[in-house]
């Protein structure tokens, strides 16, 4: 679909330039605008691609990555008409959007389990829990806890090199809250990105390196990297799956992923017939790209929540740390 665009563009610069205006069909092209999360991105472009190839050129949707923070920047400025976020909205941006007249439609589109990776030479962790996480991460570990011993007395005093995604995240506000108990409350001297490739790059060039990102980066880099298990509330070490994800086990770093549709934008026809062919045929694109898709009564009760213009949030503006799929289900459904 790349090329076709190229191609569309090259021949109505080449008809303007010939005739001084442009073809029809280049007059009549539709654009909609998605910005946001790294971690919903694969998704939104599989289905943007898709989308692209059903209409045949004649609607163009653009896909950003500039965190779920930076998405919903633009959000409630009106310059896009969705946001991808890997984290429900905030009380502060639900303010935002509120003082610019900004109303949207929250609609969840797949699971992640968030996933915590070493290099495939770390030898001395498979495995590790919840309060090891917090030493690592937590703002007090800055310039104190710079090696692995500093963590566990039972891991080498190798250099602890951190990768993870910058400030504008929503994986960052969720990892932060998971493990520090507080969102945003982390050390600031670790390698930062909002780019979660270059985060995977990290771990996969450094045998000293540990880093966290969406599970759709992990899946296809899992053979140079090593994801660790993590210790649930029950104290069982469980890695990221789809299973984990589905029977509850990998907690508490599953979560819910979204996109918001503006409701003013939703009016527009083509937004209306992108977002539906997102919730009722982007599932099987949700699997390929490595997320757990939601079930299927949560897809159409979605779309009706969409199709009805059904605006706000059922979080109230605050983040929800281990949200199983089933409380998701009940929520959406109260919502």
């Amino acid at each position: 679909m790349k090329s076709t665009s190229i191609f569309a563009v090259a021949a109505a610069t080449a008809a303007i330039a010939a005739f001084g205006v442009a073809p029809a069909d280049a007059v009549a092209q539709q654009a909609i605008k998605i910005d946001g999360s790294s971690t919903v991105f694969p998704i939104s472009e599989a289905v943007a691609e898709e989308f692209q190839i059903a209409k045949r050129g004649k609607v163009r949707v653009t896909v950003g990555i500039s965190g779920t923070g930076g998405g919903f920047k633009k959000f409630c400025r009106g310059e896009i008409d969705i946001a991808d976020a890997s984290r429900p909205i905030s009380k502060s941006e639900m303010d935002a959007c509120a003082k610019a007249g900004i109303e949207y439609i929250e609609l969840p589109v797949a699971y992640d389990a968030l996933t915590v990776a070493v290099n495939p030479k770390n030898t001395w962790v498979d495995s590790i829990t919840v309060a090891e996480l917090k030493k690592m991460w937590e703002p007090a570990a800055q310039g104190k806890v710079k090696t692995w011993k500093d963590v566990n007395p039972k891991w080498p005093a190798r250099p602890l090199e951190l990768f993870g995604p910058g400030s504008d995240s929503g994986t960052f506000d969720y990892f932060t809250e998971a493990t520090v108990g507080k969102s945003k409350s982390s050390r600031g001297d670790y390698t930062a990105s909002e780019d979660d490739n270059v985060l995977v790059q990290g771990v996969e060039s450094d045998a000293n390196a540990l880093a966290y990102f969406g599970y759709a980066y992990y899946a296809p880099n899992a053979a140079k990297m090593k994801a660790l298990r993590v210790v649930n509330s029950k104290g069982q070490p469980v890695g990221p799956s789809p299973q984990g994800v589905l029977d509850g086990s990998y907690e508490p770093l599953s979560r819910p992923i979204f996109i918001y549709v503006s409701k003013a934008s939703a009016r527009r026809p083509e937004i209306k017939e992108f977002v539906e062919f997102y919730l009722l045929k982007g599932a099987p694109l949700v699997e390929e790209v490595k997320y757990v898709p939601l079930a299927q009564a949560s897809y159409s009760r979605a779309v009706a929540n969409f199709r009805s213009g059904k605006v706000g949030t059922a979080f109230g503006g605050k983040n929800e740390v281990g949200l199983t799929v089933e409380e998701l289900l009940a929520r959406e459904a109260r919502f």
